[in-house]
């Protein structure tokens, strides 16, 4: 297929400049309208695996832990815990005044049930292998061990008892994922698949679903149960998916939208001009790469992978297309990780263009392709977007210059990750990550071998596996680094991924808004906000 046209998005845009859009409503004085990337796949926690999603489940529920507007860590359902000498064992007192938003109290067995389910193999859950530090999470994930053998324990209502197979330098903040999110037993027992459907969720978060339309908005009104209601401001918030950018950017100037997470990254100069200080960029912790199915020809050679990598002008990408809002990458860790030090990075970044040209062609012609070989095509998939897409043709216009073709094929955000979960074939995918804790390891383990779901391109390398493993195992800080640090150089010399770019979060974000603080974990929690009058 190929590609829609990319200047479509100038005259949207242009038209928002002129005015030319049409009025809008008066912005109702108790809705917050939140853009979001994408409509969500699911609204269980167990089963998620986007940042769209999460943003609507950072609502909805509250873990042990939590993550305020400037991205701290602070207590949700656990007001205290402690940690035993030896870093295994984690102690959680749960608030008295927890309750879910049927009125029920939050206990402590709610958590058992919700990681025990989250574990589960018939659960299914993409992230399972986050909780793989508690003791017998991955035997019971791999159904090896009945889910009464995790280590997660309730020994009275309001006591959760934890315990790790090796001390865990994130453990407390991989605690605020989704993943570690409690869900309602009775509900879930009650409806199945169908408890996260409007008329049946029961959720604990500061707020509680109320609506959903799929493809126009998911609804969700202030939680009357919730332990810290009364400093919840906002008393509804409306998730609006914009996986158009210039789309939402013509609603956001005409009043239609109070925020977006993202913007078109070429029109960057436009928008400060447009909108001043109501455009703000901040820190991230993000990924921006091309991922190869190792299984399909000649994608599972190392020198076609590394000659398309080569060609590749990072630094064009991240100043001319995304407007200085993302910044080239050539190692798979962004640099300011906790427990670590400055990444490895590709060889060659610091060759001339023509000499990466040179190298590129080489390798390519030792594979069998280019003047006097076979040619190259390259399937391209990617999610629609703004950004997106013209990122893939403007890698597609670098990779002409060797010769190398590419078919374009482009889905909704949905449908575009399903696909890579569910492990369809594919020759080179877009994928992103955001870190869901400042550590290595969260960048790293996607390139594990028994990461099924999260591991698209089917990368295996045993060595590679056993750094990690060591890694895991590991107390001593520095020597974890140093593992940490082998495995990622050999994860580069074998380039199942193209590091393309590392994120910045860009936002618009209207006057109507208070509150907003950019955030190394770029999160952003509605109960934290406020809506001037």
């Amino acid at each position: 297929m190929t590609a829609p046209d990319p200047h479509r998005r100038h005259c949207l845009i242009g038209l928002a400049a002129a005015g030319l859009v049409r009025p809008a409503l008066a912005a109702p004085a108790d809705l917050y309208r939140r853009g979001n990337d994408a409509d969500p796949g699911t609204l269980d926690p167990h089963r998620a695996s986007t940042v769209a999603e999460a943003r609507i489940l950072r609502d909805l529920y509250e873990g042990l832990l939590t993550d305020d507007n400037e991205g701290r860590v602070i207590p949700g359902v656990a007001e205290v815990w402690t940690v035993s000498e030896d870093g295994l064992t984690y102690t959680f007192t749960l608030r008295a005044t927890a309750r879910w938003s049927n009125g029920d109290p939050v206990v402590a067995d709610d958590f058992v049930f919700a990681l025990s389910r989250l574990l589960d193999p018939a659960t299914g859950a993409k992230y399972a292998e986050m909780l793989y530090p508690v003791r017998g999470a991955r035997a019971v994930n791999r159904g090896e061990a009945a889910p009464d053998t995790l280590a997660v324990t309730a020994s009275s209502p309001r006591t959760l008892v934890i315990v790790l197979t090796q001390p865990t330098p994130y453990f407390l903040e991989l605690l605020t994922h989704f993943v570690a999110l409690p869900v309602h037993p009775a509900t879930v027992r009650r409806w199945g698949d169908a408890f996260t459907r409007s008329e049946n969720l029961v959720s604990n978060g500061a707020y509680r679903l109320r609506d959903t339309v799929p493809n126009d908005r998911i609804v969700l009104d202030r939680n009357p149960h919730f332990h810290a209601a009364a400093s919840v401001a906002i008393p509804r918030v409306a998730f609006l998916p914009t996986p158009d950018l210039a789309t939402a950017v013509r609603r956001y100037a005409g009043g239609e939208i109070d925020s977006l997470a993202d913007l078109p990254g070429d029109q960057m100069a436009f928008l400060r001009q447009r909108f001043g200080d109501q455009v703000v960029l901040g820190p991230a912790l993000g990924l921006y790469a091309l991922v190869f199915d190792l299984r399909r020809p000649p994608f599972d050679d190392v020198r076609v992978r590394r000659a398309l990598s080569l060609v590749i002008d990072r630094e064009f990408l991240a100043e001319r297309l995304w407007g200085g809002t993302m910044q080239p990458a050539y190692s798979l860790c962004p640099p300011g990780l906790d427990n670590y030090r400055a990444p490895p990075e590709l060889e060659g970044r610091h060759a001339l263009p023509i000499d990466r040209e040179d190298e590129a062609r080489a390798l390519l012609a030792a594979a069998g392709y280019g003047p006097g070989g076979k040619s190259l095509t390259v399937g391209y998939r990617f999610n629609t977007g703004d950004n997106n897409r013209n990122t893939a043709v403007a890698i597609a216009e670098m990779w002409r210059g060797l010769g190398v073709a590419t078919r374009f094929t482009y889905t909704d955000a949905k449908t575009h990750f399903a696909y890579l979960r569910d492990g369809r074939p594919f020759d080179v995918a877009r994928l992103s990550w955001v870190a869901d804790y400042a550590d290595p390891q969260n960048f790293l383990f996607l390139l594990q071998g028994e990461n099924d779901t999260l591991n698209p391109g089917h990368y295996a390398n045993s060595a590679y596996d056993a750094l990690m493993r060591n890694a895991a195992a590991e107390s001593d800080l520095a020597h974890r680094a140093d593992l940490l640090f082998r495995a990622e150089t050999l994860a580069l010399a074998d380039l199942p991924w193209i590091p393309i770019l590392h994120t910045r979060s860009k936002a618009l974000v209207s006057p109507r808004l208070e509150g907003y603080r950019p955030n190394l974990r770029n999160v952003a929690p509605t109960r934290f906000l406020k809506l001037r009058a």
